[in-house]
């Protein structure tokens, strides 16, 4: 019997099948025209768990709920993880499940998640299963678009994975310059101040720019320490639905 894992984003849903620990099925959507029929048919899907960052429901829950049980994700649903956030009723419950997911993957082990997505998420938890909060700031192409929404002359500018100079000599290399070193500056930051508290750690990059983070962290001194997991929020939340029923 499988799992099915759903992660409603800002901007993407994801939905993934789990036999057991491993992942074998995966598909991103960018709108709501979602076929969960199909999945239902193709795997013996026995449950399903729904993360969502947002509060409308849509048609194919509906019809996903008429065939197999399903749960939604919230964050008291911790699977072991000691969660001191002071608010936890408005901690992001991908947050949460990329926390348990570093966990699950990496037990008893620091780890510092970086989830690059609409925002750039940090949070930490340490190998005792404690979990303090972190940082939330903008993400990559929400700081692009911020420049041009918010000013009269600047254009719109895409990300430059091949962009590797300081400094910029036209308006347009100078966005780039600003916003992609910028981030790096900021990835770099933190790190150094985890690492000072906490000499093992994990550097575990997720999300849809976790990749392109790993691109601007390729030549910095934590590149041995970076771990590449662009499915750990789906871990997280498989490891929550498997552990809700034992």
């Amino acid at each position: 019997m499988a799992n099915l894992v759903i992660d409603i984003g800002n901007t993407n849903t994801k939905i993934a099948v789990f036999e057991q620990d491993e992942l074998v099925h995966i598909t991103h959507y960018q709108d709501q025209d979602i076929k969960v029929q199909d999945i239902l048919v193709e795997y013996n899907i026995s449950k399903a768990i729904i993360s969502t960052v947002k509060n409308e429901h849509t048609g194919w829950e509906s019809v996903l709920k008429e065939k197999i049980k399903v749960i939604y994700f919230n964050t008291g649903m911790t699977t072991g993880i000691k969660n001191h956030y002071l608010t936890p009723k408005t901690l992001g419950p991908d947050r949460l499940a990329g926390v348990i997911g570093a966990a699950y993957t990496y037990p008893g082990q620091n780890s510092l998640v970086i989830d690059g997505g609409t925002c750039i998420t940090y949070d930490f938890v340490d190998g005792d299963l404690n979990y303090s909060g972190g940082s939330i700031s903008p993400g990559l192409k929400m700081r692009y678009k911020a420049l041009n929404y918010y000013t009269a002359a600047l254009p719109v500018v895409n990300e430059d994975s091949t962009f590797n100079k300081i400094s910029g000599d036209n308006t347009q290399s100078a966005i780039t310059s600003g916003v992609q070193n910028g981030i790096k500056y900021e990835l770099e930051g933190f790190i150094t101040s985890y690492k000072q508290d906490k000499n093992e750690l994990n550097i575990i990059l997720t999300g849809g720019d976790g990749i392109f983070f790993d691109t601007l962290l390729k030549n910095s001194i934590f590149a041995p320490y970076i771990k590449n997991e662009p499915y750990l929020v789906l871990k997280g939340l498989n490891a929550a639905i498997t552990k809700h029923n034992d």
